[in-house]
């Protein structure tokens, strides 16, 4: 059972979000918060594995949330649900520590999808994100060096598969995609999936 904690200042919306993902087999929503504050009170106290989250909430923002829960050692994955698609709100709420990040415009089965895809540790980046990072100004001359295979490596990253479905499809060992997965992190700086691909949209690695 994955459990989800539903986080946006409207309760119309928090409503909403709850109840599609209440149709959902094997996701249960464990609770619900106003603002960020909240949500961080509230994701130490019920653990959940998801945390659905607004950006902008006037008791405070996903993005501060999500950097207080990473400095707290919270294991929930964050999964953003906003309205905003600016590169400044995608940049920061991927660089504080999310896991995905999606538009309120999505279907309730994409919405369904990502909360499994996150829960399972796979990154999830709506489309229109996607193509707002890989058009965001790039600097040729600080693009990482990553192999041809690591470059594969991340392209399936990218698309949200698993190291275990990487693996699959390059016809290699779960272990060896680790492997390129912590030279990938090293060589763009990031800290998690999530942050790897918007490194590479960044310096125009993937696009």
């Amino acid at each position: 059972m994955i459990r989800v904690l539903v986080v946006d200042d409207h309760p119309v919306v928090r409503d909403g979000v709850s109840a599609t993902l209440a149709t959902a087999p094997g996701v249960e929503v464990v609770g619900e918060a106003a603002d960020g504050p909240q949500a961080v009170r509230m994701t130490a106290a019920l653990q959940p594995d998801v945390v659905v989250m607004d950006l902008r909430m006037p008791g405070g923002g996903g993005v501060d949330a999500v950097r207080a829960m990473k400095e707290r050692g919270l294991a929930a994955a964050v999964l953003v649900l906003t309205t905003y698609d600016t590169d400044s709100a995608t940049i920061a709420a991927i660089e504080a520590g999310a896991a995905g990040y999606l538009l309120k415009d999505a279907s309730a089965e994409t919405l369904i999808d990502a909360v499994r895809a996150t829960a399972a540790g796979e990154t999830v980046l709506s489309p229109a994100i996607a193509t707002r990072l890989a058009s965001h100004v790039r600097n040729p001359g600080t693009r990482a060096r990553l192999s041809a295979r690591e470059r594969e490596v991340l392209r399936f990253v990218a698309k949200g598969m698993s190291n275990r479905r990487i693996a699959n499809e390059l016809f290699i060992s779960e272990a060896t995609v680790k492997t390129h997965m912590t030279h990938i992190f090293e060589k763009l700086g990031a800290v998690d999936r999530a942050a790897a691909v918007a490194a590479a949209y960044e310096q125009g690695i993937l696009g």
